[in-house]
């Protein structure tokens, strides 16, 4: 689609909207650099980071060609470093490119059969300094906790920010976290931990989302 207007245009040249389905027949999809292979039309054979660089790369030349990319596998996730001189505006305000680019993301993998790998992306380090902020928010909720025996209830909050104040917490002496709640009401406090116990599996993550 020379012309895309709204999110269904950009999906449908994606090969990852149904909007596409009842349109005219579009013009042919950019190739791949790597592969010469339309988006759309990535091979099956393709593991799960060979199919989210190529998508990832495929929308990066639309919005920006100078911008670059690095994809790494860790044991559960994917993770991408947008990189380039523009690349912190792709983080949009606190984040929101980012998220929904992870959005469709997610939408790729699973059209290619990929349903449970997680994916994580930044541009330009904001994730990085966004998650080491709140890790240091959690180490001083983590102190007013211990130093006043009440628990501290957060605000609605994502799922990926839940995880991040678990993971920070999770070998903490003095506090204990939970996850409460449903869908965007669900939130996390911080509990002073019992004299007789130390971290336990019980406040670490586990396979959802943000461990809870």
């Amino acid at each position: 689609m020379d012309n895309p207007k709204n999110l269904d245009d950009y999906l449908a040249g994606l090969g990852i909207s149904e909007a596409d389905e009842s349109a005219p027949p579009a013009p042919p999809a950019p190739l791949s650099e790597a592969t010469g292979t339309a988006l759309h039309e990535l091979p099956t054979a393709l593991d799960a980071r060979e199919t989210l660089t190529e998508f990832l790369q495929g929308l990066l030349s639309r919005i920006d060609p100078e911008l670059s990319l690095t994809v790494s596998a860790t044991d559960n996730a994917l993770e991408a470093e947008i990189q380039g001189e523009r690349a912190a505006k792709m983080a949009g305000r606190d984040g929101r490119i980012l998220g929904a680019i992870e959005v469709l993301a997610y939408a790729a993998l699973s059209r290619q059969g990929y349903n449970d790998i997680r994916v994580r992306v930044d541009a330009g380090g904001f994730r990085r300094r966004y998650n080491e902020n709140l890790s240091r928010m959690a180490e001083r909720l983590a102190v007013q906790v211990a130093k006043t025996g009440e628990s501290h209830e957060m605000q609605p909050m994502p799922p990926a920010d839940r995880r991040v104040i678990h993971l920070a917490l999770q070998e903490h002496a003095l506090v204990q976290t939970e996850s409460v709640g449903e869908g965007q009401n669900r939130r996390l406090i911080i509990r002073p931990r019992p004299h007789d116990s130390g971290p336990t599996d019980e406040s670490r993550p586990s396979g959802s989302q943000d461990g809870s």
